[in-house]
């Protein structure tokens, strides 16, 4: 669209909807960034834990310890 045509849009009192559209837009932007936020403290807290867990001797035997060599 030309200047000319957005100017005759915006004061001939038509509907416009970009004001929706950039709303939605913003709002989709925003979802993601949280969800992508989200994502990565899952992660870090699931490292963590996982880090921190201790791990079981019953299954450590001389024959699991020693097999590669």
């Amino acid at each position: 669209m030309a200047v000319k045509e957005l100017i005759e849009v915006k004061y001939s009192g038509q509907v416009d909807h970009t004001m929706d559209f950039a709303k939605v837009a913003v709002q989709t932007v925003a979802i993601l960034i949280g969800g992508l936020l989200i994502w990565r403290a899952v992660i870090a807290y699931q490292r963590k834990q996982r880090i921190s867990r201790k791990r079981n001797s019953y299954f450590e035997t001389k024959y699991s310890k020693h097999w590669r060599k």
